[in-house]
């Protein structure tokens, strides 16, 4: 095999070529004659400032040598964390994750830089650059994973949030697998964790697992806010929110469940709690107080909703009137409004005309990816379900040709998604229409069967 030209070597064919001596290229680069010297010579390493500062001065983009300097200095070399730290990071930024993976499955095998690789990769997930922590964090997890430390479980727990997927079985296997360390996370940071296994399991609709979930997490959190009352000076928070905040999200959970089993007058009562909570919280602090009015308009929203999923649509206008002044919320309500249309036969056109720039708005957005994995996953499962009612709601209304271009809608981000039982209503539905679809709708449909067709190996 060829033997890769080393960055000294790069440097001095660039000198040659430009006929420059030393002192002009340190001149030019603001390296330090003797510095420079040192380092052609191979007896004194190379900072990342100075190769990003070389890199620069020969005209090549920034990164082009971090793959050969990361052999070079950590793999053929043996690595220093003062080098090292700095060079995850610009790696990072540029998105060169290849290079971080090459050094970091080498570096690891001394145990020595464990500590400083997880807050390196804590640093990466608070600024946002998940792709480069997620490879951090399966190493530590990988080289712990006999310790059984909270330091492990809360790799495990970042693992869990960055590497889902849309695939709702790769999803339940992870949930699986990070629930086993909930325990040994630290005890606030147990609340946030059981939150976000509810939402990711409320994506799947299991709600009974949701529901048990729910009461674990008021348990807790009633168990933290009693210590939290006994301690006569209060310890910083580890909690990502505020704790009166896990207990209504849980009974918010319970009321969302008793939506879904169609038990209306539990879900109402559910709600009346939540809110009750919040609104009992004393002298709030600005962002408590945020929080409070969040809850206290999703509770406003969803007593409309709950009645109006049992058959009351006499508050109908008044919601839409509400959603009119929360369009974040009008994605989810749209979802449960049709539904209701569609289990009580009642005639939405007006709604749907009075909304229907908000409703072509979701439908020409395209998926993106959003910092949270639960909210993704939602916001797709929105989308599907949303598109499946319109299209059930026009088939009933006999406007076929809209209501075949909805259920195709749907069916594009089922297929795109790997979801399997929305794909089996999808296609269940459109048999019945079939007969009446255009050729171009035929089309469309027939390309989406295939993509099912095709086994995928993940």
């Amino acid at each position: 095999m060829e033997s890769v030209p080393t960055i000294k070597i790069h440097i001095e064919k660039y000198m040659r070529e430009n006929d420059l001596k030393l002192q002009h290229f340190s001149d030019i680069t603001g390296i330090n004659v003797g510095t420079l010297s040192a380092i052609l010579k191979g007896s004194r390493p190379m900072s990342m400032n100075q190769l990003n500062q070389i890199t620069s001065v020969m005209g090549l983009e920034k990164g082009y040598f971090y793959e050969s300097y990361g052999v070079e200095s950590f793999i053929e070399s043996a690595p220093h964390w003062r080098r090292l730290e700095p060079y995850l990071y610009e790696c990072a930024e540029l998105g060169k994750l290849d290079c971080i993976q090459q050094v970091i499955t080498h570096v690891t095998d001394d145990r020595s830089y464990i500590e400083e690789l997880f807050e390196v990769a804590e640093g990466f997930f608070a600024r946002g650059l998940n792709e480069a922590a997620l490879i951090l964090y399966e190493c530590v997890a990988d080289s712990e994973k006999y310790q059984h430390s909270e330091r492990l479980a809360l790799c495990q727990y970042r693992i869990f949030l960055l590497h889902k997927t849309l695939n709702k079985l790769i999803n339940l296997n992870a949930a699986v697998k990070f629930e086993s360390y909930i325990d040994k996370l630290n005890e606030e940071m147990q609340l946030d964790a059981l939150k976000d296994l509810a939402n990711l399991y409320s994506t799947m609709n299991l709600w009974d697992k949701v529901f048990e979930l729910a009461e674990e997490s008021i348990r807790r959190t009633d168990l933290q806010i009693h210590l939290q009352s006994l301690r006569r000076k209060r310890k910083p928070r580890i909690a990502f929110y505020p704790l009166f905040t896990y207990k209504a999200y849980a009974i918010l959970h319970k009321a969302h469940v008793s939506g879904e089993r169609r038990q209306y007058i539990e879900a109402l009562e559910y709600t009346d709690i939540y809110e009750e909570i919040v609104n009992k919280v004393n002298d709030p602090t600005g962002e408590e107080q945020e929080l409070i009015e969040l809850f206290k308009g999703w509770a406003e929203g969803n007593r409309y909703l709950y009645k109006i999923l049992s058959g009351d649509f006499e508050v109908l206008n008044d919601y839409l009137d509400y959603l009119d002044a929360n369009h974040e919320e009008i994605s989810t309500a749209f979802v449960y409004i049709i539904q209701a249309a569609n289990q009580y036969s009642y005639n939405i056109d007006y709604t749907l005309n009075r909304f229907k720039n908000q409703i072509n708005e979701i439908r020409t957005k395209k998926y993106v990816k959003v910092k949270r994995a639960y909210n993704e996953q939602a916001s797709n499962f929105r989308y599907i379900r949303l598109f499946y009612e319109l299209a059930k709601y026009r088939l009933n209304q006999n406007q076929i040709d809209q209501g075949i271009d909805d259920l195709i809608t749907s069916l594009q981000r089922c297929v795109s998604s790997n979801d399997d039982m929305m794909c089996i209503k999808c296609i269940d539905l459109y048999g019945k229409y079939r007969d009446q679809a255009s050729k171009t709708q035929e089309k469309q449909y027939t390309k989406l069967i295939d993509k099912l067709s095709v086994p995928t190996f993940q």
